[in-house]
C-alpha cells in the first residue's frame, strides 16, 4: 500500500490491518484456521463501506438487501501468531451475473499467510437470491481490481 490517505491503492486493492490477539489463536499459539474467514469478512466489509456500499444502508432500502457467501476457497500458506500485524488485501473482480467475486490475501509484511477466492450473491432480507442492485453495481464498478 502506498497512499496512506486511502485504503485503496493505485490498482484498486483495498488494505486493512488486523492485529492477531490471543483469542484468535489455538492451543499452539497459531491463528485458528477459521479466524482467517473473520479477517477476510472484515476486509470485504471495509472494502464495501469505503466504496460507498454500507451493509446497514442496504438493509435500510425500501427493497432491503444483503450479501451472502456461496463459495469460499482458502489456501493456507504459513502460520500467523499472536501479536502479528496482518494486512488484509481485498480485490474486487466484478459481478458475473448474480455473483460478486473477490480475491483476498492475508499478508505479514511481504509473506503470504493465506489466500481466498470468495463468491457472494445479493439476497433479499428474507434470504431469497436476487440480482445485484444496479446502483450498487455502478458504485462498485470504479473499484474493480486493475492488475
Amino acid at each position: 500500500m502506498t497512499d496512506t490517505s486511502s485504503p485503496f491503492d493505485a490498482q484498486n486493492q483495498h488494505w486493512l490491518n488486523v492485529r492477531v490477539y490471543y483469542e484468535d489463536t489455538d492451543f499452539t499459539g497459531m491463528v485458528y484456521h477459521a479466524n482467517y474467514l473473520r479477517y477476510f469478512e472484515r476486509g470485504r466489509s471495509e472494502f464495501l463501506r469505503d466504496a460507498g456500499v454500507a451493509h446497514q444502508a442496504l438493509l435500510d432500502r425500501p427493497d432491503p438487501a444483503a450479501f451472502t457467501l456461496t463459495n469460499v476457497s482458502v489456501d493456507y500458506k504459513r502460520a500467523a501468531r499472536i501479536d502479528d500485524l496482518l494486512s488484509i488485501r481485498s480485490r474486487y473482480l466484478g459481478c458475473r451475473g448474480a455473483k460478486v467475486i473477490f480475491q483476498q490475501t492475508a499478508l505479514r509484511g511481504e509473506d503470504v499467510i493465506a489466500e481466498a477466492d470468495i463468491t457472494a450473491v445479493m439476497i433479499h432480507a428474507d434470504g431469497r437470491p436476487r440480482r445485484p442492485i444496479p446502483d450498487v453495481v455502478e458504485m462498485l464498478s470504479g473499484f474493480v481490481y486493475l492488475p
